[in-house]
C-alpha cells in the first residue's frame, strides 16, 4: 500500500467516526513563546485543552506536518544513526474535545489497525498507565479492562510515568496515555525473545506506532494535580513508522516515503545506500549520511515554505543548524565538494505536494534559499580547513587544546565533528572533555538568559472568554477574569492579566502589541507595557499589579502610538501591492514587522529592486495615499468567497473559516491587524533603505506619518548646514564637486610625497636589518601611513631573504603595527605573522590578524609601540 493511500485511508475511517479534517497548521509556530516549532499533533488544539476557546467541531482529525529538534523533544543526534527516528515527520491524529473518551478511541485504534489497515493482531502490543504514587494515581484500570476485552492479557504492559503519562509540559493539561506497539521482526527471531520484553527498549523494529491520550488532568505550577472540567482525547501516529510497518519493510527509510530521495541522492552524489549496513561501517557512513540528508531536507524545505528561513537566531538558528547537518555528512562521507541538496526540492515536492500544496507554490524560494545557505557552509568549511591547518602545524603536542576546538565551533561555524575527524586522520587528538565544557557553558548561558518560571492562573471570573473590542474602540472598562505572576531573567519580575474584553491589540501579524494604561475607580494607575497572545489568550504585561484586582478599571489604549503603528500596517499593504505591479506578481510577503517608528518588509523578487523601480515603488504608494482611499473592512467572511474576490493569503499563516478582509482601493488582503480609516492618514511614505535577506528574499524598509516629518525636517536642517559651510553658494552640488575635485589633486600630491619618502626611508633601513638566529630582523617606528608602510615592507621583504620586519606607526592618536615575514620563514621556521601581532598587540591595547607571511594590528595605545618592538626582538631570540 502507497504512503498517500495509507495516508487517505487515516482520515476516511475518521471521517466516518463524523470527525472534521482539518488542514495541517504551519510547522514554526508564532502565538506560543514556549514553542518554536510544531512538534506534536495538538499543539494547534492547545487552546482547547487549556479552556481558551471551544472548537467547531468536537470530532477532528489531520496529519500534522511535526519538527522536533530543540527542547523535551530533540531527536536531532539519533537522525541518521537508526532507521526511526526524524526530524521532520507527519503525524497522523485524531481528537476528541469533551465528547468521545476512552472507550471508543481504543476501539476505534484497534478497527483502523486489524481490519482496515489489516495488521495482524498477533504482532501488536498495548501499554497502560501503572500508576505513580508521588501524584497519587493508581493504574488506569479503564484502559485497561478495555484492552482485555480485545487482546490476550499477556500483550497488555504496564507503563511507567516515563512511558504511559503524557504531559505538555512543566505545566498544563495532562493525563494517561496506552501506546500501542508492534513487533516486525521475523519470526526467527520472535522465538528467540518475546516481543513483550523489547518494548520500549529501543529495538528498531519493536516500535511504539500510536500513542492514545486521555486529557483528565491539569498539572499547576506546584505539580500537583486537579481534574480538568472536561476530559479530551488526543492521539498520534506516527505516519513513517505506519508505513513501515504497512509496506513490509524493516525501515523508515525503506518505504516510499524515503526512497525516492534516497534514489535521488545516489544519483546526484554517485553513492550507493546500503540499508544492512551498520553505522560504524564504511558503506555504513555513507548510509547515515544519505538518511540524513533525506530526512534533513524534508525539515528545512518545510521549515522554509512555512515562513522561516535560516538565520543566526531564533527558529532559523535551529533551521540553519539541521540544514548544516546534511551539508558536512555530505561533504565528509559522500565527498561532495559542490551544493547539490537544492537538488532534491524536485523530488521532494514532486512527492507530496498534493498533500502540503505549499511545497508546490514556494518551491523556487526553497530551491533558491537551500542552495545559497550550501555555498555558503562550504565556504565555511573551506576557510576552517585552513584555520585547522594552521591549528595543527602550531601544535607541538599530538593534543590540540579544546578551546581552540570550540573556537573553530563557535567563530567560524567549523563543526566538531569533523573537526575530530580530520585530527584522527593526522594522528593528532583533542581535549574532548575541555569542548564539552566550553558548550555547556554556552548552553547554560544561553539557558539562563531565556528562563522563565511563570505561576498557576488565578481565575477571577470562571469560565470566561476574552473578546477583543479594539477594532472598534481604544478605550473600554474592563476587569481581570485571570493574572499571574512570572519571572524573567531578562525582563524581571512581571504580571500577566487578561480580562473579559479588551481594547489591546496583541502581537501578531507582523504588528508589535499595544501599550496604555489601566485606571481604577480612585484613580491608581498601572501601565500596560506590551500585548501579546498565548494559546488564544490576550495578555496583557505590567510591572505592578492592580491594588483591587477585582474591581473595574478603565483600560486605555496609547493612541499616538498605536496610530503610527497603523499608519505603517496599512503602508505595507499598499507596500505588497505597489511591488506586484511594479515588479510583477511573483512577489509574495515573506515577513513584515510594522513598530510605530517604521515599517520592515520582506518580499520574494530574484534580483536587487533598482533605485529607478524603488522610486516607482514609492511614487505608487504616495498616490494611493493622496487618493485618500477609505477603509473597507468585512469581518466574518468566509475564507473561500475572500480568496475568490481576490483577498491575498499569506504563506505560512493558518486561517479559520472565516477571516477578516481589509481593502484600500485595489488592495485587499486577509489580515488581522489594526489600520488607518483613511489612506490619507498615512501622509506620506518613504523608503529608506533596500537590502537581501536571504536568496530571493528582500527587504525594504520605510516610515510614515510622524516619522516621515522628522525625517524631512532633519534632511531640511542638514542642507541648510550644508548651504552655511559653503557660504550660501547658489549652486551647493556644483560647489561640492569642486570641493572634491580639490581634495582628489592633494590627495595625489600626498600620496607622491609619502612614496618619495618611503623611497628614501628603505635606502636608510637597509643598514638597518641585524641577523638573528639566521633571520633579518628589522624593528621601527615609522612615520607612515597603513598603505605606505605595506608598500615598504614588500619592497623590503623582496630585497632581503629571511626577512622578519616589524614597523610601528601613530596615526591620528592611534598606533599601528604591521609585521612581514619571508615566506620561507614561514614555512621552515612556522612563524606566523599573524600571531605575532596578536601577542604584540596588548602593547598598544589593540588586536588584529591577517595572513601568516603579512598582519597587522591597531591600538589605542601609541605609548606602547616601542616596548612592542623590543618585544619582537625577544621573540625572534628565542
Amino acid at each position: 500500500m502507497k504512503s498517500q493511500e495509507i495516508r487517505k485511508q487515516f482520515l476516511a475511517f475518521f471521517e466516518s467516526k463524523k470527525h472534521s479534517i482539518v488542514q495541517s497548521a504551519p510547522m514554526v509556530i508564532k502565538d506560543d513563546p514556549t514553542l518554536m516549532f510544531t512538534n506534536a499533533g495538538m499543539n494547534q488544539f492547545k487552546e482547547y485543552f487549556l479552556g481558551n476557546g471551544t472548537p467547531k467541531n468536537s470530532r477532528i482529525t489531520d496529519t500534522q506536518k511535526c519538527l522536533r529538534v530543540s527542547g523535551k523533544h530533540n531527536d536531532l543526534e539519533e537522525v541518521g544513526m537508526d532507521t526511526y527516528h526524524h526530524t521532520m515527520f507527519e503525524m497522523l491524529g485524531n481528537w476528541s474535545f469533551g465528547d468521545y473518551f476512552k472507550k471508543e478511541a481504543i476501539q476505534w485504534a484497534w478497527e483502523l489497525l486489524t481490519d482496515v489497515y489489516g495488521i495482524d493482531k498477533d504482532i501488536l502490543y498495548v501499554s497502560v498507565f501503572e500508576g505513580a504514587e508521588e501524584d497519587g494515581l493508581g493504574m488506569d484500570q479503564e484502559a485497561y479492562d478495555l484492552w482485555k476485552a480485545i487482546v490476550p492479557e499477556d500483550r497488555i504492559i504496564m507503563g511507567n510515568k516515563d512511558d504511559n503519562f503524557w504531559e505538555m509540559g512543566d505545566q498544563g493539561p495532562c493525563g494517561p496515555c496506552s501506546e500501542i506497539h508492534i513487533d516486525l521482526r521475523s519470526e526467527e527471531e520472535k522465538a528467540k525473545i518475546s516481543g513483550r520484553d523489547l518494548v520500549n527498549q529501543d529495538d528498531p523494529l519493536v516500535v511504539e506506532v500510536w500513542n492514545l491520550v486521555f486529557m483528565q488532568f491539569n498539572r499547576k505550577a506546584d505539580k500537583s494535580l486537579e481534574k480538568l472540567p472536561a476530559q479530551h482525547v488526543d492521539t498520534g501516529m506516527g505516519f513513517e513508522r505506519l508505513c513501515m510497518a504497512l509496506q513490509g519493510v524493516k525501515s523508515n527509510y525503506d518505504t516510499d516515503v524515503f526512497t525516492p530521495l534516497i534514489r535521488e541522492i545516489e544519483t546526484i552524489t554517485n553513492s550507493q545506500y546500503d540499508k544492512h549496513s551498520k553505522p560504524n561501517e564504511d558503506n555504513g557512513k555513507v548510509s547515515v549520511a544519505i538518511r540524513v540528508i533525506a530526512d534533513h531536507v524534508r525539515a528545512v524545505a518545510f521549515s522554509i515554505a512555512d515562513g522561516q528561513l535560516p538565520s543566526n537566531t531564533g527558529a532559523g538558528y535551529v533551521i540553519r543548524r539541521i540544514l548544516r547537518r546534511a551539508i558536512r555528512y555530505g561533504f565528509t562521507f559522500l565527498d561532495t565538494k559542490e551544493p547539490f541538496i537544492y537538488k532534491l526540492v524536485e523530488t521532494l515536492s514532486n512527492q507530496m505536494s498534493d498533500t502540503f500544496p505549499e511545497l508546490k507554490s514556494q518551491k523556487n524560494l526553497i530551491f533558491n534559499v537551500i542552495k545559497e545557505e550550501e555555498q555558503s557552509f562550504l565556504r565555511t568549511l573551506d576557510k576552517g580547513l585552513v584555520l585547522l591547518d594552521t591549528v595543527i602545524k602550531n601544535t607541538k603536542a599530538k593534543i590540540v587544546s579544546g578551546e581552540k576546538v570550540f573556537e573553530l565551533y563557535d567563530t567560524f561555524g567549523f563543526p566538531e565533528d569533523l573537526t575530530a575527524l580530520i585530527l584522527s586522520e593526522q594522528g593528532y587528538e583533542y581535549e574532548e572533555e575541555v569542548f564539552t565544557a566550553e558548550l555547556q557553558k554556552q548552553k547554560d548561558r544561553g539557558r539562563e538568559a531565556s528562563k522563565v518560571s511563570a505561576g498557576d492562573w488565578e481565575i477571577l471570573i470562571p469560565e470566561s472568554e476574552e473578546v477583543f473590542i479594539g477594532y472598534d474602540t481604544t478605550t473600554a472598562d474592563v476587569k481581570i477574569s485571570r493574572y499571574r505572576k512570572v519571572n524573567s531573567k531578562k525582563e524581571g519580575e512581571m504580571y500577566q492579566l487578561v480580562f473579559d474584553q479588551t481594547p489591546f491589540y496583541a502581537e501578531g501579524g507582523g504588528q508589535v502589541g499595544d501599550k496604555g494604561y489601566l485606571e481604577s475607580t480612585n484613580g491608581d494607575v498601572v501601565y500596560i507595557i506590551d500585548t501579546k497572545k498565548e494559546n488564544n489568550l490576550i495578555i496583557h504585561f505590567t510591572k505592578s499589579l492592580p491594588k483591587n484586582v477585582t474591581s473595574s478599571f478603565k483600560g486605555v489604549v496609547d493612541t499616538k502610538q498605536r496610530s503610527r503603528s497603523a499608519s505603517n500596517h496599512t503602508a505595507t499593504h499598499l507596500l505588497h501591492q505597489a511591488l506586484r505591479t511594479v515588479l510583477g506578481t511573483h512577489v509574495e510577503q515573506k515577513g513584515s514587522m510594522v513598530h510605530s517608528g517604521y515599517l520592515r518588509f520582506d518580499f520574494s523578487h530574484f534580483s536587487k529592486v533598482s533605485s529607478d523601480e524603488l522610486q516607482e515603488v514609492e511614487d505608487f504608494v504616495n498616490a494611493r495615499i493622496r487618493e485618500s482611499l477609505p477603509l473597507e473592512e468585512r469581518r466574518g467572511i468566509s475564507y473561500n468567497q475572500a480568496i475568490e474576490e481576490g483577498a491575498i493569503a499569506l504563506f505560512g499563516e493558518k486561517y479559520g473559516d472565516e477571516v477578516r478582509a481589509i481593502r484600500f482601493g485595489e488592495s485587499m488582503e486577509l489580515c488581522g491587524g489594526i489600520h488607518v480609516e483613511n489612506t490619507a492618514d498615512i501622509w506620506h511614505f518613504k523608503i529608506t533603505s533596500e537590502s537581501a535577506v536571504a536568496a530571493g528574499i528582500r527587504r525594504i524598509e520605510a516610515i510614515t506619518s510622524d516619522a516621515a516629518k522628522e525625517y524631512f525636517t532633519s534632511q531640511s536642517e542638514a542642507f541648510g548646514a550644508v548651504k552655511a559651510v559653503l557660504k550660501n553658494a547658489k549652486d551647493p552640488v556644483k560647489a561640492i564637486s569642486a570641493l572634491q575635485e580639490e581634495n582628489t589633486g592633494l590627495k595625489k600630491q600626498i600620496e607622491k610625497l609619502l612614496r618619495d619618502k618611503a623611497k628614501n626611508l628603505k635606502g636608510e633601513l637597509v643598514s638597518d636589518f641585524e641577523e638573528i638566529n639566521g633571520i633579518h630582523f628589522l624593528a621601527k617606528k615609522v612615520d607612515l601611513d597603513a598603505s605606505g608602510i605595506k608598500n615598504l615592507s614588500f619592497e623590503l621583504g623582496g630585497q632581503m631573504e629571511s626577512a622578519f620586519i616589524l614597523f610601528g606607526a601613530e596615526n591620528d592618536n592611534k598606533a599601528l603595527l604591521s609585521c612581514y615575514i619571508s615566506k620561507n620563514l614561514v614555512e621552515e621556521k612556522g612563524l606566523n605573522a599573524g600571531q605575532v601581532v596578536r601577542e604584540l598587540g596588548k602593547y598598544i591595547q589593540g588586536g588584529g590578524g591577517g595572513q601568516p607571511f603579512f598582519a597587522t594590528a591597531g591600538g589605542k595605545n601609541p605609548a606602547g609601540i616601542a616596548e612592542a618592538l623590543e618585544q619582537a626582538k625577544q621573540y625572534v631570540k628565542q
